[in-house]
Protein backbone atom coordinates (compact mmCIF):
# COMPACT_ATOMS: atom_id res chain seq x y z
CA UNK A 1 0.00 0.00 0.00
CA UNK A 2 1.07 3.20 -0.98
CA UNK A 3 1.05 5.39 2.16
CA UNK A 4 2.44 8.54 0.62
CA UNK A 5 1.36 8.28 -3.02
CA UNK A 6 2.12 12.52 -2.71
CA UNK A 7 5.26 12.64 -1.68
CA UNK A 8 7.96 12.66 -4.16
CA UNK A 9 11.64 12.31 -2.74
CA UNK A 10 14.81 13.81 -4.35
CA UNK A 11 18.32 11.98 -2.54
CA UNK A 12 21.28 14.32 -3.18
CA UNK A 13 23.72 11.68 -3.68
CA UNK A 14 26.17 13.02 -6.66
CA UNK A 15 28.97 15.07 -4.57
CA UNK A 16 32.20 13.82 -3.83
CA UNK A 17 34.29 15.31 -0.38
CA UNK A 18 37.88 15.38 0.02
CA UNK A 19 37.58 14.19 3.62
CA UNK A 20 37.22 10.77 2.50
CA UNK A 21 39.72 10.68 0.93
CA UNK A 22 40.46 7.44 -1.53
CA UNK A 23 37.34 6.23 -0.72
CA UNK A 24 35.39 8.43 -3.17
CA UNK A 25 38.10 8.35 -5.40
CA UNK A 26 36.07 6.23 -7.60
CA UNK A 27 32.77 6.97 -6.45
CA UNK A 28 30.20 9.30 -5.21
CA UNK A 29 30.11 9.19 -1.01
CA UNK A 30 26.49 7.85 -1.84
CA UNK A 31 27.81 4.52 -3.03
CA UNK A 32 30.72 4.67 -0.44
CA UNK A 33 30.46 0.23 0.84
CA UNK A 34 28.95 0.32 4.27
CA UNK A 35 28.82 -2.17 6.85
CA UNK A 36 29.97 -5.38 5.08
CA UNK A 37 27.26 -5.58 2.32
CA UNK A 38 25.52 -2.46 1.99
CA UNK A 39 26.34 1.26 -0.17
CA UNK A 40 25.48 4.13 2.32
CA UNK A 41 22.98 5.45 0.12
CA UNK A 42 20.75 2.29 0.96
CA UNK A 43 19.51 3.98 4.40
CA UNK A 44 18.10 6.87 2.61
CA UNK A 45 16.53 4.19 0.46
CA UNK A 46 15.13 1.57 2.89
CA UNK A 47 13.81 4.56 5.04
CA UNK A 48 11.73 5.96 2.06
CA UNK A 49 10.45 1.82 1.36
CA UNK A 50 9.41 1.57 5.02
CA UNK A 51 7.82 5.14 4.73
CA UNK A 52 5.19 4.10 2.02
CA UNK A 53 7.65 6.33 -0.44
CA UNK A 54 7.54 4.55 -3.49
CA UNK A 55 8.78 7.42 -5.75
CA UNK A 56 12.22 9.27 -5.81
CA UNK A 57 15.04 10.56 -7.97
CA UNK A 58 18.41 10.55 -7.16
CA UNK A 59 20.69 13.61 -8.19
CA UNK A 60 24.18 12.60 -8.84
CA UNK A 61 27.10 13.85 -10.74
CA UNK A 62 30.40 12.70 -9.51
CA UNK A 63 31.69 9.44 -11.54
CA UNK A 64 27.67 8.09 -11.26
CA UNK A 65 29.19 4.65 -12.35
CA UNK A 66 29.24 2.88 -8.93
CA UNK A 67 25.98 4.46 -8.05
CA UNK A 68 24.10 3.98 -11.37
CA UNK A 69 24.81 0.09 -10.89
CA UNK A 70 24.20 -0.26 -7.24
CA UNK A 71 20.37 1.48 -8.01
CA UNK A 72 19.61 -0.86 -10.74
CA UNK A 73 16.24 -0.06 -11.70
CA UNK A 74 15.31 0.16 -7.81
CA UNK A 75 14.01 -4.09 -7.13
CA UNK A 76 16.03 -3.75 -3.92
CA UNK A 77 13.79 -1.08 -2.29
CA UNK A 78 10.37 -2.03 -3.85
CA UNK A 79 10.74 0.84 -6.88
CA UNK A 80 9.67 -0.58 -9.49
CA UNK A 81 6.02 -0.51 -10.89
CA UNK A 82 3.69 1.28 -13.25
CA UNK A 83 3.38 4.26 -10.69
CA UNK A 84 6.96 3.84 -8.53
CA UNK A 85 10.52 3.86 -9.26
CA UNK A 86 13.96 5.68 -8.71
CA UNK A 87 14.78 8.23 -11.86
CA UNK A 88 18.84 9.24 -11.84
CA UNK A 89 18.86 12.90 -12.58
CA UNK A 90 22.41 13.83 -13.84
CA UNK A 91 23.37 17.18 -15.11
CA UNK A 92 22.29 18.02 -18.49
CA UNK A 93 22.94 20.54 -21.55
CA UNK A 94 20.24 22.89 -22.80
CA UNK A 95 19.34 25.92 -24.79
CA UNK A 96 19.36 27.96 -21.59
CA UNK A 97 22.67 26.70 -19.88
CA UNK A 98 25.50 24.16 -19.52
CA UNK A 99 26.97 23.17 -16.88
CA UNK A 100 27.16 20.77 -13.60
CA UNK A 101 25.31 20.55 -11.00
CA UNK A 102 26.50 23.88 -8.66
CA UNK A 103 25.56 22.91 -4.99
CA UNK A 104 22.95 20.98 -3.23
CA UNK A 105 19.73 23.47 -4.33
CA UNK A 106 21.45 24.37 -7.91
CA UNK A 107 20.60 20.62 -8.36
CA UNK A 108 17.12 20.73 -7.69
CA UNK A 109 16.93 24.22 -9.10
CA UNK A 110 17.69 21.88 -12.73
CA UNK A 111 15.42 19.71 -11.94
CA UNK A 112 12.25 21.35 -11.11
CA UNK A 113 10.63 21.13 -14.31
CA UNK A 114 11.06 16.84 -13.44
CA UNK A 115 9.12 18.20 -9.86
CA UNK A 116 6.55 19.41 -11.77
CA UNK A 117 5.87 16.99 -14.25
CA UNK A 118 4.99 14.80 -11.43
CA UNK A 119 2.69 16.80 -9.28
CA UNK A 120 3.75 16.33 -6.01
CA UNK A 121 1.73 17.39 -2.86
CA UNK A 122 5.07 17.28 -0.91
CA UNK A 123 8.49 17.27 -1.61
CA UNK A 124 10.98 15.43 0.43
CA UNK A 125 14.84 16.10 0.09
CA UNK A 126 17.72 13.93 1.77
CA UNK A 127 20.76 13.60 1.84
CA UNK A 128 22.22 10.15 0.47
CA UNK A 129 24.93 9.99 2.44
CA UNK A 130 23.94 9.41 6.06
CA UNK A 131 23.60 6.22 8.34
CA UNK A 132 20.39 6.38 10.50
CA UNK A 133 16.73 4.59 10.76
CA UNK A 134 13.74 7.17 10.19
CA UNK A 135 9.83 6.70 9.59
CA UNK A 136 9.38 9.92 7.14
CA UNK A 137 5.78 9.94 7.57
CA UNK A 138 5.26 11.75 11.37
CA UNK A 139 7.35 14.68 9.74
CA UNK A 140 5.91 14.70 6.64
CA UNK A 141 2.01 15.02 8.42
CA UNK A 142 3.10 17.63 11.14
CA UNK A 143 4.47 19.64 7.78
CA UNK A 144 1.06 19.36 6.35
CA UNK A 145 -0.63 19.45 9.13
CA UNK A 146 1.34 22.96 10.20
CA UNK A 147 0.65 24.62 6.43
CA UNK A 148 4.62 25.39 6.97
CA UNK A 149 6.81 25.92 3.67
CA UNK A 150 9.62 23.92 4.93
CA UNK A 151 9.95 21.84 7.82
CA UNK A 152 13.58 20.27 8.73
CA UNK A 153 14.64 17.61 10.40
CA UNK A 154 17.10 18.27 13.62
CA UNK A 155 18.77 15.97 15.67
CA UNK A 156 20.13 16.68 19.21
CA UNK A 157 23.93 17.37 19.10
CA UNK A 158 26.47 18.99 21.89
CA UNK A 159 26.60 22.84 21.50
CA UNK A 160 29.08 23.67 18.85
CA UNK A 161 29.36 21.83 16.60
CA UNK A 162 33.16 22.88 14.98
CA UNK A 163 31.86 23.49 11.82
CA UNK A 164 30.37 19.95 11.00
CA UNK A 165 26.71 20.53 11.37
CA UNK A 166 24.03 23.31 9.85
CA UNK A 167 22.82 24.35 13.62
CA UNK A 168 19.50 25.99 14.33
CA UNK A 169 17.76 27.57 17.63
CA UNK A 170 13.70 25.79 17.66
CA UNK A 171 11.20 27.25 20.29
CA UNK A 172 10.56 23.34 20.87
CA UNK A 173 10.24 22.30 24.27
CA UNK A 174 11.66 19.33 25.81
CA UNK A 175 8.78 16.91 25.41
CA UNK A 176 7.78 18.65 22.11
CA UNK A 177 9.31 17.48 18.64
CA UNK A 178 8.02 20.39 16.22
CA UNK A 179 8.04 23.79 16.41
CA UNK A 180 9.30 27.05 14.26
CA UNK A 181 12.96 27.84 13.67
CA UNK A 182 14.38 30.99 15.37
CA UNK A 183 17.85 30.82 13.67
CA UNK A 184 20.29 29.06 11.46
CA UNK A 185 23.66 28.57 10.58
CA UNK A 186 25.20 26.82 8.05
CA UNK A 187 28.18 24.71 9.62
CA UNK A 188 29.14 27.70 12.36
CA UNK A 189 32.53 27.45 14.04
CA UNK A 190 30.90 27.95 17.69
CA UNK A 191 27.21 27.76 18.02
CA UNK A 192 25.26 28.06 21.71
CA UNK A 193 22.47 25.95 19.20
CA UNK A 194 22.37 22.21 20.18
CA UNK A 195 20.06 21.18 16.74
CA UNK A 196 21.90 19.99 14.04
CA UNK A 197 20.34 19.92 10.51
CA UNK A 198 19.94 16.00 8.74
CA UNK A 199 19.74 17.52 5.65
CA UNK A 200 16.24 15.77 5.47
CA UNK A 201 13.79 18.94 4.13
CA UNK A 202 9.88 19.14 3.38
CA UNK A 203 8.62 21.54 1.03
CA UNK A 204 5.32 22.22 -0.64
CA UNK A 205 6.15 22.51 -4.53
CA UNK A 206 5.18 25.95 -4.45
CA UNK A 207 7.98 27.23 -1.90
CA UNK A 208 10.40 24.89 -3.17
CA UNK A 209 9.80 26.51 -6.98
CA UNK A 210 9.96 29.93 -5.39
CA UNK A 211 12.95 29.73 -3.01
CA UNK A 212 14.98 27.62 -4.74
CA UNK A 213 14.57 29.56 -8.15
CA UNK A 214 15.41 32.89 -6.49
CA UNK A 215 18.59 30.96 -4.38
CA UNK A 216 22.16 33.11 -4.90
CA UNK A 217 25.42 31.79 -4.11
CA UNK A 218 26.96 33.46 -0.86
CA UNK A 219 29.69 36.25 -1.58
CA UNK A 220 32.81 34.48 -2.94
CA UNK A 221 31.08 31.13 -3.78
CA UNK A 222 29.79 29.75 -6.83
CA UNK A 223 27.68 26.73 -5.55
CA UNK A 224 24.06 27.15 -4.50
CA UNK A 225 23.53 25.39 -1.41
CA UNK A 226 20.33 24.65 0.66
CA UNK A 227 21.86 24.99 4.21
CA UNK A 228 24.11 28.30 3.34
CA UNK A 229 21.89 29.88 0.93
CA UNK A 230 18.06 28.81 0.65
CA UNK A 231 17.26 28.20 4.63
CA UNK A 232 18.65 32.03 5.85
CA UNK A 233 16.91 32.91 3.03
CA UNK A 234 13.53 31.71 3.78
CA UNK A 235 13.86 32.90 7.15
CA UNK A 236 14.86 36.74 6.28
CA UNK A 237 12.15 36.54 3.87
CA UNK A 238 9.69 35.73 6.92
CA UNK A 239 8.54 31.95 5.26
CA UNK A 240 7.49 29.70 7.75
CA UNK A 241 10.24 27.41 8.22
CA UNK A 242 9.53 24.70 11.11
CA UNK A 243 12.04 21.91 12.45
CA UNK A 244 11.14 18.41 13.07
CA UNK A 245 13.16 16.70 16.57
CA UNK A 246 14.40 13.44 15.65
CA UNK A 247 15.88 11.52 18.69
CA UNK A 248 17.05 8.45 17.21
CA UNK A 249 20.46 7.22 16.13
CA UNK A 250 22.27 9.35 13.26
CA UNK A 251 25.34 8.37 11.51
CA UNK A 252 27.56 11.22 9.63
CA UNK A 253 30.32 9.82 7.39
CA UNK A 254 31.52 12.93 6.03
CA UNK A 255 34.85 12.59 7.30
CA UNK A 256 37.09 9.39 7.37
CA UNK A 257 36.65 9.29 11.24
CA UNK A 258 32.94 10.08 11.14
CA UNK A 259 32.77 7.06 8.65
CA UNK A 260 35.23 4.98 11.25
CA UNK A 261 33.02 5.88 14.45
CA UNK A 262 29.85 5.29 12.61
CA UNK A 263 31.10 1.55 11.10
CA UNK A 264 32.23 0.88 14.67
CA UNK A 265 28.97 1.46 16.02
CA UNK A 266 28.04 -2.23 14.06
CA UNK A 267 30.15 -4.23 16.49
CA UNK A 268 30.18 -4.97 19.98
CA UNK A 269 27.52 -6.84 22.31
CA UNK A 270 24.75 -4.35 21.91
CA UNK A 271 25.37 -2.58 18.80
CA UNK A 272 23.54 0.79 18.39
CA UNK A 273 22.98 0.13 14.52
CA UNK A 274 20.96 -3.04 14.22
CA UNK A 275 20.94 -3.76 10.97
CA UNK A 276 18.58 -6.70 10.31
CA UNK A 277 16.00 -4.62 12.98
CA UNK A 278 16.82 -1.49 10.88
CA UNK A 279 15.56 -3.88 7.75
CA UNK A 280 17.92 -1.89 6.37
CA UNK A 281 17.89 -3.20 2.50
CA UNK A 282 20.85 -3.55 -0.63
CA UNK A 283 21.11 -4.28 -4.48
CA UNK A 284 23.20 -7.83 -4.05
CA UNK A 285 23.34 -8.00 -8.05
CA UNK A 286 26.59 -5.77 -8.15
CA UNK A 287 30.08 -7.61 -7.96
CA UNK A 288 27.47 -10.77 -7.82
CA UNK A 289 27.43 -10.78 -4.32
CA UNK A 290 24.26 -12.85 -4.66
CA UNK A 291 26.14 -15.75 -6.14
CA UNK A 292 28.74 -15.84 -3.82
CA UNK A 293 29.46 -19.02 -1.88
CA UNK A 294 29.25 -19.32 1.94
CA UNK A 295 31.74 -17.89 4.46
CA UNK A 296 34.45 -20.46 4.93
CA UNK A 297 36.76 -20.74 7.88
CA UNK A 298 39.56 -23.12 8.04
CA UNK A 299 40.83 -24.64 10.83
CA UNK A 300 43.23 -22.07 12.22
CA UNK A 301 40.86 -19.49 11.70
CA UNK A 302 39.65 -17.19 14.87
CA UNK A 303 36.99 -14.51 14.16
CA UNK A 304 35.49 -12.30 17.06
CA UNK A 305 33.21 -9.56 17.44
CA UNK A 306 33.77 -8.84 13.76
CA UNK A 307 31.08 -8.71 11.08
CA UNK A 308 32.16 -11.02 7.66
CA UNK A 309 30.04 -12.10 4.91
CA UNK A 310 29.64 -14.92 2.70
CA UNK A 311 32.50 -15.51 -0.10
CA UNK A 312 35.35 -14.81 2.57
CA UNK A 313 37.63 -17.19 3.34
CA UNK A 314 39.24 -16.92 6.87
CA UNK A 315 42.16 -18.97 7.82
CA UNK A 316 43.71 -15.95 9.97
CA UNK A 317 42.77 -13.61 12.31
CA UNK A 318 39.77 -11.05 12.45
CA UNK A 319 39.12 -9.31 15.28
CA UNK A 320 36.68 -5.96 15.84
CA UNK A 321 36.90 -5.62 11.98
CA UNK A 322 34.26 -5.91 9.06
CA UNK A 323 35.32 -7.83 6.07
CA UNK A 324 33.32 -7.59 2.12
CA UNK A 325 32.39 -10.36 0.12
CA UNK A 326 35.11 -11.92 -0.96
CA UNK A 327 37.74 -10.98 1.25
CA UNK A 328 40.73 -14.11 1.45
CA UNK A 329 42.55 -13.77 4.93
CA UNK A 330 45.65 -16.82 4.83
CA UNK A 331 46.88 -18.40 7.44
CA UNK A 332 48.74 -16.53 10.20
CA UNK A 333 47.60 -13.13 8.62
CA UNK A 334 45.77 -10.82 11.82
CA UNK A 335 42.96 -8.52 10.85
CA UNK A 336 42.27 -5.55 13.57
CA UNK A 337 39.81 -3.06 13.94
CA UNK A 338 40.01 -2.67 10.17
CA UNK A 339 37.41 -2.25 7.42
CA UNK A 340 38.21 -4.74 4.49
CA UNK A 341 36.05 -4.10 1.34
CA UNK A 342 35.03 -6.46 -1.57
CA UNK A 343 37.30 -9.34 -3.01
CA UNK A 344 40.96 -8.09 -1.20
CA UNK A 345 42.87 -10.97 -0.02
CA UNK A 346 45.45 -10.63 2.77
CA UNK A 347 48.68 -13.02 2.68
CA UNK A 348 50.14 -15.53 4.74
CA UNK A 349 51.21 -13.63 7.71
CA UNK A 350 50.61 -10.10 6.63
CA UNK A 351 48.82 -7.67 9.67
CA UNK A 352 46.08 -4.77 9.16
CA UNK A 353 45.86 -2.42 12.16
CA UNK A 354 42.86 0.15 12.03
CA UNK A 355 43.11 -0.34 8.05
CA UNK A 356 40.12 1.05 5.72
CA UNK A 357 41.22 -1.19 2.50
CA UNK A 358 39.00 -0.33 -0.33
CA UNK A 359 38.31 -3.13 -3.05
CA UNK A 360 40.57 -5.77 -4.89
CA UNK A 361 43.58 -4.83 -2.78
CA UNK A 362 46.12 -7.42 -2.10
CA UNK A 363 48.52 -7.79 0.60
CA UNK A 364 51.60 -9.58 0.86
CA UNK A 365 52.46 -12.19 2.38
CA UNK A 366 54.35 -10.89 6.18
CA UNK A 367 53.30 -7.22 5.04
CA UNK A 368 52.52 -4.68 7.68
CA UNK A 369 49.69 -2.26 7.49
CA UNK A 370 48.91 0.47 10.18
CA UNK A 371 49.56 0.11 14.12
CA UNK A 372 47.46 -0.62 16.84
CA UNK A 373 46.30 2.69 18.08
CA UNK A 374 47.37 4.51 15.38
CA UNK A 375 46.16 6.76 12.77
CA UNK A 376 44.05 5.12 10.41
CA UNK A 377 45.73 3.90 7.37
CA UNK A 378 43.78 4.03 4.13
CA UNK A 379 44.73 1.76 0.86
CA UNK A 380 42.83 2.80 -2.33
CA UNK A 381 41.99 0.10 -4.30
CA UNK A 382 43.45 -2.29 -6.50
CA UNK A 383 46.85 -2.09 -4.65
CA UNK A 384 49.21 -5.01 -4.37
CA UNK A 385 51.73 -4.28 -0.91
CA UNK A 386 54.36 -6.64 -1.95
CA UNK A 387 55.35 -8.92 0.59
CA UNK A 388 57.29 -7.58 3.93
CA UNK A 389 56.61 -4.36 3.03
CA UNK A 390 55.43 -2.42 6.49
CA UNK A 391 53.26 1.45 6.12
CA UNK A 392 53.31 3.25 8.64
CA UNK A 393 49.82 4.44 10.67
CA UNK A 394 47.64 7.19 9.27
CA UNK A 395 49.57 6.29 5.30
CA UNK A 396 47.63 6.77 2.53
CA UNK A 397 48.07 4.88 -0.51
CA UNK A 398 46.69 6.01 -3.46
CA UNK A 399 44.68 3.96 -5.87
CA UNK A 400 45.83 1.73 -8.15
CA UNK A 401 46.79 -0.18 -9.85
CA UNK A 402 49.88 -0.74 -8.54
CA UNK A 403 52.49 -2.00 -6.34
CA UNK A 404 53.67 -0.67 -3.28
CA UNK A 405 57.28 -2.10 -1.65
CA UNK A 406 59.59 -0.92 0.81
CA UNK A 407 58.91 0.53 4.30
CA UNK A 408 56.91 3.79 4.71
CA UNK A 409 57.07 6.11 7.94
CA UNK A 410 53.61 7.53 9.64
CA UNK A 411 51.52 9.63 8.10
CA UNK A 412 53.13 8.78 4.44
CA UNK A 413 51.37 9.73 0.56
CA UNK A 414 52.35 6.48 -1.11
CA UNK A 415 51.30 5.44 -4.86
CA UNK A 416 52.17 2.84 -6.46
CA UNK A 417 54.70 1.68 -9.28
CA UNK A 418 53.06 0.44 -12.46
Amino acid sequence: MRDHPGTLALVLAGGRVDDLGVLTWHRPKSAVPFGGLYRVIDFALSNLMHSGIDRAAVLSQYRSRSLIEHLGRGEAWDMIGRHRGITLLPPYTAPDRACWYRGTADAVRQNLDFVHSLAPEVVLILSGDHVYRMDYRPMIARHRESGADMTIAFTPVEPGGGGRYGLAALDCGPDRDFGRVLDYREKPEDSPYSWASMTVYCFTPAALGRFVAAAEPSPGRETVEFGRDVIPAMLAAGADVRGYCFRGYWGYTRTVEEYWRTSRDLLGPSPAIDLDEWGVCTNLAPRAVCDRQPLLLGSSARVADSLVHHGCRINGEVVRSILFPGVVVEEGAVVRDSIVFHDCRIGRGAGLWRVIADEDVAVGADARLGRDGGAITLCGWRNRIAAGSVIGAGSVIHPGPGEVAGGYPDGSEIRGEE
